[in-house]
C-alpha cells in the first residue's frame, strides 16, 4: 500500500489565516471521510471526561483497525516504520496530541505494548496502559523517553507550543517524532535543532504533484503555482492575493468557518498587504 493514494488533498483554501494552494486531510486514512468525521465528533463529546475518554476512543480505533483494510494498512505501515527507525526497547511512552494524533498514536501504543500519554490542548495529560484498561493523571515521568506520533507536520508549531512542553512538564523527554505526513515546510529541521529525531511516513513534495500532473489530477497552471509555493510559500500567496483581491472578499462572504479564517488573515496582515 502507498499512503499517498489514500490521503485527501484539497486544492486552495485558508487554514489558520494562511492561504495555501493545497491542504491535506490526513485523518481520512482512517478509512473514509464519514468514519473520520464521526470519530472527531465522538472525541469532542467524550473528552469532557478526560479519564474515561482514552478507553472509549481506543475501542473505536481498535474496531476500525479490525474491520477497515485501509486504516489497518496505514497503521501496520506506521508500526513497521517505527520498528525500522527506532529501537523500540528504548521507548518508554508513546504520546499523541488532541485530536487527530489519537487516530494513530493509540494503535501504536497497543501494537507496540507501550503506555500512552494523551495530551490535551490545555496541556493536560492522561497516561493509559497499552490496553487502555487503566488511565490516570500522572505528574511525573522523570527520565522517561517519549515517542510522539502526529498526523501532520508543517512547521512543528504544535510541537513547540504544546506537545514538547506537555512532556517536559511531566519531567519526560520527547526524543522521537513520527508524523504520518510531513509537508516539508521546515518542521523536521526545527525538531532536529532541538535534538529530537524526526521521521515521517510520507513527504508532500514536488514529486507527488508531478505524479498528480501526469495523471491529470491537476493541470499545468495548478502545478506551476504549487511549484512556486514549495519554493516560497508566503511570497507566492502574496502575489496571488494581489492578483486576485476578490479571493478574501469571497471567503469573508462564505460559511462562518471560512470567514473566520479569512478574518485572521486580514486582521493579522499575514501577507503585509495593508
Amino acid at each position: 500500500m502507498r499512503l499517498g493514494y489514500v490521503l485527501k488533498i484539497h486544492l486552495f483554501g485558508i487554514l489558520h489565516g494562511k492561504i495555501g494552494p493545497y491542504f491535506i486531510n490526513t485523518h481520512f486514512v482512517y478509512g473514509n471521510e464519514d468514519d473520520a468525521s464521526c470519530l472527531l465528533t465522538f472525541i469532542d463529546e467524550a473528552k469532557n471526561d478526560k479519564l474515561s475518554m482514552p478507553k472509549a476512543v481506543f475501542e473505536k480505533v481498535k474496531s476500525q483497525y479490525d474491520t477497515n483494510s485501509i486504516y489497518k494498512d496505514v497503521v501496520d505501515e506506521m508500526v513497521d516504520c517505527i520498528k525500522s527507525n527506532i529501537n523500540v526497547d528504548e521507548i518508554d511512552y508513546i504520546s499523541g496530541g488532541e485530536r487527530r494524533d489519537w487516530f494513530f498514536s493509540y494503535m501504536a501504543s497497543y501494537l507496540l505494548g507501550k503506555p500512552q500519554i494523551t495530551i490535551f490542548k490545555d496541556l493536560g495529560t492522561v497516561v493509559s496502559d497499552s490496553n487502555f484498561t487503566d488511565s490516570n493523571f500522572v505528574n511525573d515521568i522523570s527520565g522517561k523517553k517519549v515517542l510522539h506520533i502526529a498526523d501532520l507536520m508543517n512547521q512543528a508549531s504544535s510541537y513547540i507550543r504544546a506537545w514538547i512542553p506537555a512532556i517536559q512538564n511531566l519531567g519526560g523527554e520527547l526524543v522521537w517524532s513520527l508524523v504520518i505526513v510531513d509537508r516539508m515546510q521546515g518542521g523536521a529541521k526545527r525538531l532536529e535543532d532541538l535534538g529530537i529525531q524526526s521521521f515521517s511516513m510520507t513527504k508532500i513534495d514536488k514529486n507527488l504533484f508531478s505524479t498528480a500532473l501526469e495523471k491529470g489530477v491537476i493541470n499545468d497552471a495548478q502545478f506551476s503555482m504549487i511549484e512556486k509555493y514549495l519554493e516560497d510559500p508566503d511570497g507566492t500567496m502574496k502575489d496571488f492575493l494581489v492578483a486576485h483581491p476578490e479571493f478574501l472578499q469571497n471567503a469573508l462572504n462564505s460559511n462562518p468557518k471560512t470567514a473566520g479564517r479569512a478574518k485572521l488573515c486580514i486582521d493579522g496582515n499575514l501577507y503585509d498587504l495593508n
